[in-house]
């Protein structure tokens, strides 16, 4: 298991594994065929009690204007809506991110700098129909939705009394509701989102690490979405292209803590290691 990364240590931290070692050196040796990927909220944006005023931290734009032009891709890779991690992180129209690539529900939407566009599917009419019924379903409880656009809807705890107990109580009645539906539910940070099947994290990763032939690979997270990703990193390992696991640190989330190769205070430590690694490659 990682341990957190002091702030007045070296910001590239010895990985705790061997397979993190070896991520981090090829990242370092080859960072013209290295791909960066990083989840948002909780690793670039603070996790906050209203995820409308979610914003990337201060310094991770300028780690990733510095980090960006020296490697093969930087991908966002979010269970947002594409257009809606672009504007809380501040990513359009910044020199030195003119290739970003911010992979959206979970890959299902896409938006590239270069063109400052967005492509995504339609509306899926599960999602539709789940939006409809939620209302009824939370009536009387302290839980709340957030709108993620035609391709999700989540459904919050954070603000209850007791937010695990309300988080617990809501999960097989979510559940129940989004296969009615042909919808799936993924847990996070005392959040439950219904989306289709099929895209997850991990998914988008692979991808995107396919297209651009990435030779090494970064993944960054800080919630159980982000397990299906640490979980594509180890898939690329066993087929020979090196990676590096990174947990921004959280009491909430465990999982990802005992599986990553390097564990950071947060969004704080997540861009130390950016502008770390940006600094060691010159």
């Amino acid at each position: 298991m990682g341990s957190p990364a002091d702030s007045t240590a070296d910001p590239l931290p010895t990985p705790v594994t061997q397979p993190g070692r070896a991520g981090l050196a090829a990242i370092l040796e080859r960072p013209g065929r290295a791909m960066i990927a990083l989840d948002f909220d909780g690793t670039l944006a603070p996790i906050v009690a209203d995820p409308e005023r979610a914003r990337a931290h201060p310094e991770a734009v300028p780690a990733l204007a510095a980090l960006a032009p020296k490697v093969a891709a930087v991908a966002v890779v979010t269970g947002r809506p594409a257009d809606v991690a672009v504007r809380f992180g501040g990513f359009s129209g910044v020199p030195g991110l003119e290739h970003l690539v911010v992979l959206g529900h979970y890959g299902a939407e896409r938006w590239d700098a270069v063109s400052d566009t967005v492509t995504a599917p339609p509306t899926d009419p599960g999602v539709a129909a789940v939006r409809a019924e939620l209302p009824a379903l939370l009536d009387g409880t302290s839980a709340w939705i957030e709108e993620k656009g035609g391709r999700a809807v989540a459904v919050h705890t954070r603000r209850a009394d007791d937010p695990q107990a309300a988080f617990e109580a809501l999960r097989e009645p979510l559940a129940d509701l989004a296969t009615r539906h042909g919808l799936v539910v993924e847990p996070g940070r005392l959040v439950l989102e219904l989306r289709p099947p099929g895209m997850d994290k991990g998914v988008a990763l692979a991808g995107f690490a396919r297209e651009i032939a990435a030779e090494s690979v970064l993944y960054a997270g800080d919630d159980l979405g982000d397990l299906p990703a640490y979980s594509a990193v180890g898939e690329l390992r066993s087929a020979g292209t090196p990676g590096l696991l990174v947990c921004s640190g959280s009491d909430e989330v465990t999982e990802l803590r005992e599986r990553a190769d390097v564990v950071v205070d947060g969004p704080a430590g997540v861009v130390r290691l950016l502008a770390g690694l940006a600094a060691r490659i010159g």
